[in-house]
């Protein structure tokens, strides 16, 4: 079988998009499965990609890019789903590769978001992950609250602010302080800031909208961090992993769970299970499910969460969580009894199988 790992892409998180597929395309069994790679530069053109897993590494705190090779393009001809093309030079309009299947290793922006989706639904190619609705819901945090409020499900006090307006003195008194102030429709917490006095929200706002528009602000929820992976299997049945504690999340220089934190500081490790009793840890997986449900996901999804005095708060859902190898979503079910390789095949074969039904 055929697959093609499309990774880098033109959102703030092209690097860790890069470090997902190098560990993808090393943990892919090759009696099994071809891999294709195809990366796309941080302006948006699809080239030849790297098979090479130590060229999609983080080398000494230096990120990795796609950097221009051939350029192709995915035919939108459906009656040759899956086919791409080269796009440039004297082989223009050639056939690339013929693939059965595509992994979108894309986080954010035309890649979580449901805008390649959308591009995968037209050329009838099947494709691991969750469809153009899902995927643009499950990018924008407040659609995934309403979503999540509308199913009951329990979520944190927040204000969206669109375009250039600040909060009003009524939303400051309803959030308290500190707050979060994050990037509607983004990831790896790039963006994001801790706004411990109001003063500091101005630079916060303007941090964000550098990300995007729109921008929620978020009141600070006390609780530990947790993570929840949920896979679904080829027969449509969903489960969820032990969930992962998120430990020493403040010792990096951020002082919060960062992108420097997460990705170049080496100070998180997990405890996978979390330390909860029992039926905490079970009503942590039985939330997971049902926050992948409420937002109609497909194929895979990590769910995070504060786990409060009073219980679990969701926090996000991540429809292409981060596959490098200190990412929780394999970590997760590696401790659940699923290794990597297995959980790859189990992603790839539902994608053939939900793309099979239409």
């Amino acid at each position: 079988m055929r697959v093609a790992v499309v990774y880098g892409g033109r959102s703030s998180e092209h690097a860790i998009s890069c470090v997902s597929a190098g560990a993808i395309i090393s943990h892919l069994p090759p009696a099994r499965y071809e891999v294709i790679p195809i990366g796309i530069t941080k302006d948006g053109q699809w080239v030849v990609g790297s098979s090479d897993p130590d060229e999609l590494t983080i080398h000494d705190r230096r990120l990795p890019e796609v950097t221009g090779e051939a350029a192709i393009s995915l035919s939108l001809d459906p009656t040759h789903p899956g086919r791409f093309v080269y796009a440039g030079g004297p082989a223009t309009g050639q056939v690339f590769a013929d693939v059965d299947v595509i992994f979108p290793v894309l986080h954010g922006r035309f890649g979580e978001d449901g805008t390649v989706q959308g591009l995968f639904e037209m050329a009838a190619v099947p494709y691991v992950g969750a469809g153009v609705l899902a995927s643009a819901a499950s990018m924008d945090k407040e659609f995934t609250k309403k979503l999540a409020a509308a199913e009951g499900l329990p979520i944190g006090r927040d204000v969206v602010v669109r375009e250039n307006r600040t909060l009003t003195d009524e939303e400051k008194d309803l959030l308290g302080l500190p707050v979060f102030v994050k990037p509607a429709r983004g990831g790896s917490s790039i963006g994001i800031s801790k706004v411990d006095h109001w003063d500091e929200l101005d630079d916060a706002m303007d941090l964000a909208r550098t990300h995007d528009s729109k921008v929620i602000v978020e009141s600070m929820i006390v609780g530990t961090e947790v993570e929840c992976g949920v896979v679904q299997h080829p027969d449509g049945s969903l489960e969820a992993s032990l969930p992962a504690q998120l430990d020493d999340t403040e010792s990096g220089d951020e002082g919060f769970y960062g992108f420097d934190t997460k990705y170049l500081d080496n100070v998180i490790t997990a405890t996978i299970p979390a330390d909860f009793d029992r039926d905490t840890i079970r009503h942590i997986r039985d939330l997971a499910i049902e926050t992948f449900q409420a937002l109609d996901c497909e194929g895979l999804a990590r769910v995070d969460f504060f786990v409060t005095d009073h219980g679990p708060v969701l926090n996000e859902i991540n429809t292409l969580p981060g596959f490098t190898p200190i990412s929780m979503y394999p970590q997760m079910f590696g401790a659940t009894g699923i290794g990597y390789a297995e959980l790859l095949d189990i992603l790839i074969q539902r994608a053939i199988v939900a793309h099979s039904r239409g």
